[in-house]
């Protein structure tokens, strides 16, 4: 029989009882299931007229503009996380002490805040000082979630690329170190994209992860999409109720379909970097030969050396 490391192999009854605990689990979370869509039913909350507001061109509009706005914010925060992670990892790096403990600093307290704390500080700051940076109408919220996006994220991102690095071979490095090269050239050259092609799915995870917590722009009333479906259940009324349940299953399928194409984007980058032909080419195999054509061969190399020999005599 074998045997897990977490844990011993359970035996039959083990096995059994196993079983049995999965069916009434999965049963009891069908009856739960099944109970709320009935109450949710009995409510009219799966009525036609709920979902006949998705027919309206103000609605879609609505929901269009908060699709655009959350991957507006999506795409500059990812951008900056991904560099302020880059320039993180390397400076944790450093050796350079004072450079090594801001890094470390800076990570370890942006990671152990709660990202909705340290986007409503930033907000209220950006609100409080908003004519001293210029900021105006609604790009006070967009830097307060942006800037909050890419604090964290950037943090978290800093340390899945210093796990990359220090994967890689140390051999690597000693190469390049002996072929003259200074760290800032091992570092940006040699480790870092064998640390970004080694760590891309934890990294692409990451990015779904700050696409996702563009949501909580809702704090600060930026109108992102969870805000926009927010104000449109809440001001929408059908048959005396608001359409929460529809609005909540069409937000929550856009927001799977635009995590599910980031993935299947990442993928794609994914097969693609590794169909990539790099490195140093190798040269197509011969035909072997036979020994006479060899002996052959070898005279005919040595045949011009021993003419330059005799004529430099």
């Amino acid at each position: 029989m074998s045997s897990s490391v977490l844990y011993d192999a359970p035996g039959p009854k083990a096995r059994v009882r196993n079983r049995v605990f999965t069916v009434v689990g999965g049963l009891a979370v069908l009856a739960l299931i099944v109970f709320a869509v009935l109450r949710l039913n009995a409510k009219g909350q799966f009525a036609p007229e709920m979902w006949d507001i998705f027919n309206y061109a103000g609605v879609r509009t609505s929901i269009r503009d908060g699709v655009l706005t959350t991957l507006k914010v999506f795409a500059v925060a990812a951008v900056l996380s991904l560099v302020l992670g880059v320039l993180l990892a390397v400076g944790r790096l450093s050796d350079h002490k004072a450079v090594r403990w801001f890094a470390t600093g800076f990570i370890e307290l942006f990671r152990a805040v709660p990202l909705l704390i340290t986007i409503y500080v930033l907000w209220v700051l950006f609100l409080t000082y908003r004519s001293d940076l210029g900021l105006s109408g609604d790009n006070t919220g967009f830097w307060a979630l942006v800037i909050g996006l890419t604090v964290y994220n950037g943090s978290v991102q800093a340390e899945v690329l210093r796990a990359g690095i220090n994967s890689v071979p140390r051999g690597q490095s000693e190469a390049a170190y002996a072929l003259g090269m200074r760290k800032t050239q091992v570092m940006l050259t040699v480790l870092v994209p064998q640390a970004v092609r080694a760590m891309l799915p934890t990294i692409i995870s990451q990015l779904v992860v700050t696409l996702k917590d563009t949501s909580l722009g809702y704090v600060i009333t930026y109108q992102e999409l969870l805000f926009q479906l927010q104000q449109l259940a809440g001001n929408t009324v059908v048959n005396d109720d608001n359409p929460y349940v529809p609005v909540i299953i069409v937000g929550g399928a856009i927001y799977i379909a635009m995590c599910l194409a980031l993935s299947a984007l990442a993928s794609w980058i994914e097969r693609r970097g590794r169909r990539a032909k790099t490195g140093i080419r190798v040269a197509g195999a011969e035909q072997p030969l036979a020994a006479g054509d060899a002996l052959d061969v070898v005279d005919q190399s040595a045949a011009p050396a021993d003419a330059s020999a005799g004529k430099t005599n």
